[in-house]
């Protein structure tokens, strides 16, 4: 009787791994020292959309995005809120200094937001990817604006911005 209960049991624990759904996230890890504050940038259904600000503290790792992932690139930019410095890229992205969310890449100053330079991250169209960052960043430094479409060249280099109040998280080296 014991073995046809300890059976039972493990039949109905493998039964209900099977049906748990797989998670799906755009998560980041930030693999520094410091908290790191973190916008992105996607495409979705209605077109560009860009999202901040998430924190991130030292050593942690934050869901950005629930569920599975509907694009294959999504742009980060992040600010070392503690040492300075900042993760970004070629891709310009429309931003604000509070917590945003904005619709459309074009004429960012124009509608009141400042321009930035965000890093691209190739996801391979997986429904689940973790973005990480480490390194410690020079001190962030005013960009020149320019409007452009995200590039899907993969290059992050640091560029520099005024950093924003601290709230939210992701990672990139």
């Amino acid at each position: 009787m014991k073995r046809i209960l300890t059976a039972g049991c493990i039949s109905l624990g493998l039964a209900g791994l099977a049906a748990s759904p797989a998670r799906a996230d755009l998560k980041l890890c930030n693999n520094t020292t410091s908290s790191v504050s973190i916008a992105i940038g996607y495409k979705d259904k209605e077109g560009w959309a860009s999202e901040g600000w998430w924190t991130a503290k030292p050593t942690a790792c934050i869901n950005l995005l629930k569920g599975p992932l509907i694009a294959r690139y999504y742009y980060v930019y992040a600010v070392d809120r503690e040492k300075g410095g900042n993760w970004g890229g070629k891709a310009m992205v429309c931003i604000k200094d509070k917590i945003f969310t904005i619709r459309g890449l074009d004429k960012c100053t124009e509608r009141g937001y400042q321009q930035q330079g965000f890093f691209e991250v190739d996801t391979g169209e997986k429904q689940d990817w973790t973005v990480s960052l480490s390194g410690d960043k020079a001190p962030a430094v005013p960009t020149p604006a320019a409007a452009t479409v995200p590039a899907q060249d993969g290059t992050a280099l640091p560029v520099p911005v005024p950093p924003p109040p601290a709230p939210g998280t992701t990672t990139q080296q």
